[in-house]
């Protein structure tokens, strides 16, 4: 099969398209697996952090060179094969979800990571959302716990976390006001923003106003930056912090003083919440934005534009 293949930390340019052996349905022990024809998937911060050797992801995907040769963690395909302990999709189902290595043309998953995607998507649509999505709901739902009446501020709006996150903070019924640069206030706005601010043109941590929850989906903002503009008892969030241990003490020193609470989300992969996610698609309470869309042979390209910072939404891999 062709997929997206790099051998060594470093650039863009260390990815190439190769001929490699296509996955098996289900190798001895591994009956939960689907196997997956590829049709589209997104490029996510992580295949930038995994292809550059970022140091603390080096861990578990290999100090010297790369344990797994082809990245892409976000999916949508259709089934073509199914182990035996299998019980949520069959063959021929039209699915989206997460799993590594999806820049390739057959992929294989843990069922519990994947799920029928929404009848109203197509597949480079359902593709934009697993990752990003999920990230945004666990963040809002599990950590914050997000309530009615409840305001929240979230910067980087209009990125592939951002604009889920405002999306799903009105389905949670909060006033959000989201940030982002003069280009994106429009369309973020017409996603439900009640307010959107220009960080060009504003700084929101020095307008007087409070939040009872400060989500920096473009983790560019730290805690002690957005102190100011956190209510009493707010929480601050935080996506893919660059500096763990910085993090870390920022986690403790809120903690410590008590009035306040400081969050690092990692999203974890879940099946159930990827069918909540279908349903909310297909009632149009969310929707993917897709800036632009790369065939696989072109993924160097979309690595450098993810790179770039600003996106608009998603970028997402037409596989076939």
């Amino acid at each position: 099969m062709k997929a997206a293949v790099y051998h060594r930390y470093g650039p863009p340019d260390v990815l190439s398209i190769e001929e490699i052996d296509a996955p098996e349905i289900a190798p001895e022990g591994h009956d939960d697996r689907v196997l997956i024809e590829v049709h589209a998937a997104a490029v996510n911060p992580f295949d930038v952090l995994h292809r550059r050797g970022y140091l603390p992801v080096r861990a578990s995907a290999g100090w010297l060179r790369p344990k797994y040769d082809v990245l892409g963690i976000d999916v949508a395909g259709t089934v073509i094969g199914v182990g035996k302990d299998v019980t949520r999709l069959a063959v021929g189902d039209a699915l989206y979800g997460i799993c590594l290595g999806s820049h390739a043309e057959f992929v294989r998953a843990r069922e519990r990571t994947v799920a029928k995607m929404a009848a109203n998507l197509t597949f480079l649509q359902a593709a934009a959302l697993p990752t990003a999505a999920i990230t945004a709901l666990q963040a809002l739902r599990d950590y914050a716990h997000l309530q009615p009446g409840q305001s929240v501020l979230v910067n980087g709006a209009s990125g592939g976390v951002g604009h889920f996150a405002v999306q799903l903070a009105k389905y949670y019924g909060a006033t959000v006001t989201a940030v982002t640069s003069t280009a994106n206030l429009a369309w973020v706005q017409a996603l439900g923003a009640d307010e959107v601010i220009d960080y060009t043109r504003e700084d929101f941590t020095r307008a007087g106003r409070k939040y009872d929850l400060i989500y920096d989906a473009a983790a560019s903002r730290t805690y002690f930056a957005c102190k100011p503009a956190l209510a009493p008892g707010g929480m601050y969030i935080t996506e893919n912090p660059g500096k763990p241990a910085f993090q870390m003490f920022q986690v403790i020193f809120s903690a410590l003083r008590g009035d306040q609470h400081v969050r690092t989300h990692i999203a974890r992969p879940d099946g159930e919440d990827l069918d909540f996610l279908r349903g909310l698609a297909e009632e149009s309470r969310i929707r993917p934005v897709i800036e632009k869309v790369y065939p696989l042979e072109e993924i160097a390209a979309a690595h450098r534009h993810l790179e770039g910072g600003h996106t608009k939404g998603k970028l997402v891999i037409q596989v076939r």
